[in-house]
């Protein structure tokens, strides 16, 4: 069965991130600059740390491809952290200097962070250990993973975007945009807010935060346009494809809930309000007016868009820490602190298009397979002209 996945490897401030792509059909023609395009962005946003001024994010492609088309075989992704200069002694693979290590050893676990919970698991007592893998440094890896996804979704015509709709209490998290209003996101915006006349409102709570000492989340709609009808299945749990979406959009950093479509707002109204009414129109095809179920019904596509509403919890890394214990001693301490964002709510609409694209190409190369490009978009097309006579 043709699947298309991925793995990531590496710690936050080690020598490089390093991904492995399976699943790409051969042919598929990859845009270095549009890969690079997306790391660009999940660095941009206005709250983020001084990291964002050290990294400069790019893709290197060391297998998998020969002058820029996909050979069917695994791609091999790296992306150098240039942090790591400044983290040598403390996070190099092999060699540690004692002195390095200790000063950045970390021993007052963050509240809502894997650190307490990790040390635990792997019995590790540096948790270090446990914040350099947890670390949202990750997502760069899986940007770079869905740009491959996306460049497989654009030979079917289906293109993913996305924006930020709430932060703090600036915004509204139930706004449900268009597909026009998340293709006009100024993506040089501070926070690529999908209304503009939020933006002002939602920056101001960044700088109140940060005043503070306390960091944001906010809300993100992400979306898939020109999916057909049929991807995912409705017979097993494991096959529906919102539930795979879900699981998805939630593995992401501070990501702690996830609606397709009007979701959680649904609850709150009748049946009448929430469902799509079905028309046949004139030129034989089935059609809705409305699309409060998010392009899903019954785990399966229904030919409509694909939008999913992301909830990012504020980030863990308080610069005035949160009470904690030292767990050498057992005795109360704050958690520690080190250079982080006030909020990344910009940056997580980025990695939620790249997990969305990800979910989507799997399903696409479940349902369509071929061992190349070619191959699949004849199964594609087959199967369109048989929905088509419906």
């Amino acid at each position: 069965m043709s699947r298309f996945e991925f793995v990531t490897a590496g710690e936050s401030h080690g020598p490089q991130l390093t991904i492995i792509v399976r699943g790409m059909p051969a042919g598929v023609r990859l845009d270095r600059a549009r890969i690079n395009s997306d790391l660009v962005r999940r660095q941009h946003g206005y709250g983020r740390g001084g990291r964002m001024k050290i990294e400069h994010d790019e893709a290197e492609i060391v297998g998998g491809i020969r002058g820029g088309e996909t050979l069917g075989s695994p791609i091999a992704i790296t992306i150098k952290n240039l942090d790591h200069e400044n983290w040598r002694g403390a996070m190099d693979p092999w060699d540690l200097d004692a002195a390095e290590t200790e000063k950045r050893r970390v021993h007052a676990p963050r509240p809502g962070h894997a650190d307490l919970v990790g040390g635990i698991k792997y019995g590790r007592r540096d948790l270090r250990d446990i914040l350099e893998r947890a670390s949202a440094r990750e997502t760069a890896s899986r940007v770079a993973a869905g740009a491959i996804a996306k460049a497989l979704l654009r030979e079917f015509g289906i293109e993913i975007r996305s924006g930020v709709i709430s932060v703090g209490s600036a915004g509204d998290p139930e706004y449900s945009p268009t597909w026009d209003e998340l293709s006009a996101v100024d993506e040089e915006s501070p926070l690529r807010a999908v209304r503009p006349a939020d933006e002002d409102a939602m920056v101001t709570a960044v700088d109140a935060a940060r005043e503070a000492g306390e960091t944001l989340g906010g809300t993100i709609i992400a979306a898939a346009h020109g999916v057909p009808i049929g991807l995912g299945s409705y017979v097993q749990w494991t096959e529906k494809l919102d539930g795979r979406i879900g699981q998805a959009i939630l593995s992401i950093h501070a990501v702690k809930a996830v609606a397709i479509g009007d979701g959680v707002a649904a609850v709150r109204r009748l049946g009448s309000e929430v469902h799509d009414p079905i028309y046949f129109d004139e030129k034989k095809r089935y059609h809705r007016t409305t699309n409060r179920a998010g392009g899903l019904e019954g785990g399966v596509t229904n030919g409509q868009d694909v939008v999913v509403r992301a909830f990012m919890k504020p980030i863990s890394t308080l610069r005035r820490g949160l009470p904690s214990v030292d767990i050498e001693t057992r005795e109360p301490h704050r958690s520690q602190w080190e250079r982080s964002d006030v909020t990344a709510i910009a940056a997580c609409g980025v990695v939620c298009e790249a997990m969305l694209a990800v979910a989507l190409a799997d399903a696409m190369r479940e349902k369509f397979g071929g061992d190349s490009l070619e191959e699949m978009k004849r199964n594609y097309d087959a199967y369109i002209a048989q929905v088509r006579k419906y």
